[in-house]
Order: C-alpha cells, then structure tokens, then sequence
C-alpha cells in the first residue's frame, strides 16, 4: 500500500492515531451503553458530545502538558550543562575526551575529534547532552501535538454519532445502532490503516487490532448499559 502522501504529516501521525482511536473508542462505548440503556437519539447525541469536547480536551491537555515538561526539562538540564562548560572546562573537556574514547577513537584522531567539538561551545554542549546524558531536545511543537490529538479526537470521534445527528434533523428508516456500528468499523479501519503506517507494520494487523480493541470496548458498554437499565428500572 502506498503511503507516500502522508510523508508531510508523519512527524504527528501518531498524535493523530492516539487521539483518533481514544475518541472512537470511548464515543462508541458511550453510544453502545446508551442504545444498552435504551436511551432516545436526544439523550445520544448529548452524552456523545460532551464526551467528544471534554474528554478530548482533557486528552489535548494531556499531550500538550506531557511534551511541554518534556522540552522544559530539557532546556533546563542544558543550561545546566553549558553553565558546566564554562565553570568547569577541563573537566568537561576530560569527559568529552572519555565519551569518544569508549567509542573507539584514541591518539591523534581522538585528540583532533575533542578539539573540533570544543573548540564551539554550542556543539560542545549539544554534544554532552545527546552523548553523555542520552538527552535530546524533542523536535514536535507541543501546541500542535495538542491541537492535532484534540482534532483527531473530535473528527474519528464524531463518526459513531453522525448517523443519530442526521437522523434527529431528517428521521430515517435505518436501525441507527446498526449503521453506527458500521460507520464506527470505518473509522477503526482508518486508525487501523494509519497505526500500520506508524509503526511499519502489517495493514491487516493494524486493523485487526483496531477494530477488536473498539468492538470488545463497544461491547462491555453495551451490556453494562442493559444491565444497568435492568436493576435501575
């Protein structure tokens, strides 16, 4: 399969997945426990909403929050490490000396390889922290894996309730949780398809995966909806 339109977007593709599969499984779940229940289209369409904006937002923050620390934490232990370079020459210098040392550099060539890099003080900081603290600055904006996870979220998301919005404004003749089912088997083929990509591995896998993980979360929510509608009624 062909996957070379999506080059441009692979640095966020997995944002994309994580945030589309989240807000198709848990909007599925909420309508399966719903039709469970045997609650109106009204009642589905609020409860899938408002999954759909907080739970997604919830998760946007999430993935905002969790790569922010994680570029702060690095700016953090780099200024630290450049104040070292400075306050601390030769021994930086004897620790740049060791690092490619245990690569297998010695004599005149390992000599040469220590004077090139500290002879700039950014590369010599750069290079201390990507060698010697395994630390490197992470290179995905955190308001874009935010955004991209929040509208994945709501875009897959959406898919499980689109046939009882359409239905509520123009009523049709479908069995509604059926169509969703089949809508929502889509969707996780989509997910399916992109998370193959992502981790270079087997379409059929990906999809399989996918949908197994939806239906089985699907469901749960369905007879625990039924069940609950039993012992409550």
């Amino acid at each position: 399969m062909n996957f070379k339109g999506l080059k441009k977007w692979e640095p966020y593709l997995g944002e994309f997945v994580y945030g589309g599969m989240d807000g198709c499984v848990t909007t599925f779940a909420v309508v399966a426990g719903a039709v469970g229940a045997g609650l109106d289209s009204a009642i589905i369409i609020i409860l899938g909403f408002a999954n759909l904006l907080a739970d997604g937002f919830a998760m946007s923050v999430g993935a905002y929050l969790s790569t922010k620390t994680e570029k702060d934490n690095f700016d953090k232990y780099r200024t630290q490490a450049a104040k070292n370079v400075e306050a601390l020459l030769e021994h930086e210098k004897q620790e740049i000396q060791k690092i490619y040392s245990e690569k297998g550099f010695e004599g005149q060539l390992l000599t040469q390889v220590v004077e090139v890099i500290t002879k700039d003080k950014e590369r010599w900081v750069d290079v201390k922290m990507k060698e010697g603290m395994q630390m490197s600055r992470p290179k995905k904006s955190p308001v874009r894996i935010g955004g991209i996870t929040y509208v994945s979220f709501i875009l897959i998301g959406l898919i499980p309730l689109l046939i009882f919005v359409i239905d509520y404004f123009n009523p049709l003749n479908l069995n509604l949780f059926v169509t969703s089912s089949v809508l929502t088997a889509g969707g996780f083929f989509l997910i399916g398809w992109l998370k193959a990509y992502v981790n270079q591995t087997r379409v059929l896998k990906g999809v399989i995966e996918t949908v197994g993980l939806g239906a089985i979360a699907a469901i749960v929510a369905y007879f625990v909806g039924a069940l609950l509608e039993h012992l409550l009624s």
